[in-house]
């Protein structure tokens, strides 16, 4: 297999006066619980940011390419895959919708050996030219902030215009006006699982899981802007089981790393304002410690 073990994993991050994950179906408001009023993060967006940490280390170089990305047309990276495997013959002709017959294999197997994302996160590649479907083994849930956030709205101004129109419209004042979302404070929790069995499915190695827990932990430090405010991974605590099937169900490890309000704290605006335990202990960046019969849990970040 490509791994030998069975990783649960919770990230913890936060946002500082900055829109973590904005709405589009909701003017770009900071995406959020309607009921509780708890701020989400998507699980698209945590692997968008994996995803361009991942480019910019490796310069999307085999076997680290991204497949899902900028401007990308897919299935001209499903013409590759088939060019790379001799099978360019499949492709002929002006329907070229889900060509590729028995080679459909060999070219998802190309998908995987060759774009970190694929193998990663898996990828439905079955549309136009066919190189089938990936479940990918690691997989992410939204990120939820542990007390509920509050969306403010502020105006902004900018000194230009875009055209002379409105220059001559302003007479000269140039002056253009708009808004921006932001949440004063929010500290997030995601969880995320490892399987060894789509590991060894997909070709996801022992590398690529330590590339993995490098970019979760560093991620927000190169994706800054100022739509996102401030941005920092506060916590990645891993959950390494003896076995490929695991030792323990993922909910009850979980719940045992609880970030809280500190006594006499109402309203955060600070990650000193919470205070993170396992087990009611806190721990420290490398510590390990045995949490439950054949698992380990080590704090990466």
């Amino acid at each position: 297999m490509s791994l030998a073990n069975r990783y649960d994993f919770v990230l913890l991050f936060d946002v500082q006066d900055g829109n973590p994950n904005g709405d589009p179906d909701a003017g770009n408001l900071p995406r959020l619980d309607a009921e509780t009023g708890h701020g989400l993060v998507t699980d698209v967006c945590l692997k968008r940011k994996v995803r361009n940490f991942v480019g910019l280390v490796k310069e999307e170089k085999p076997p680290f390419e991204i497949y899902v990305k900028e401007k990308a047309v897919l299935n001209k990276q499903h013409e590759r895959a088939y060019v790379a495997i001799g099978a360019e013959d499949l492709l002929k002709g002006d329907d070229k919708k889900r060509k590729g017959g028995d080679k459909s294999g060999e070219a998802r197997d190309w998908m995987c050996k060759n774009f970190y994302d694929v193998r990663t996160f898996g990828a439905v590649m079955s549309t136009g030219v066919n190189c089938g479907q990936v479940r990918g083994p690691v997989q992410l849930t939204f990120a939820r902030s542990v007390d509920p956030i509050v969306s403010l709205e502020h105006s902004i101004t900018r000194m230009a215009v875009a055209t002379e129109a409105e220059a001559e419209k302003q007479e000269g004042d140039n002056r253009t006006m708009g808004r921006k979302h932001t949440v004063p404070y929010g500290l997030y929790v995601a969880h995320g699982f490892v399987s060894a069995f789509l590991a060894d499915q997909t070709g996801f190695s022992e590398d690529d899981l330590e590339l993995l827990w490098t970019a979760l932990a560093q991620m927000f430090e190169h994706d800054r802007s100022a739509a996102r405010g401030q941005m920092s991974t506060r916590g990645l605590y891993v959950f390494k089981h003896d076995s490929t099937l695991g030792n323990a169900h993922a909910h009850n490890l979980f719940d045992k790393v609880q970030p809280t309000l500190n006594a006499g704290t109402t309203v955060a605006r600070h990650f000193t304002n919470y205070q993170v335990t396992v087990d009611g202990d806190a721990m420290a960046i490398g510590e390990q410690r045995q949490v439950a019969p054949g698992v380990t849990l080590i704090r990466m970040a």
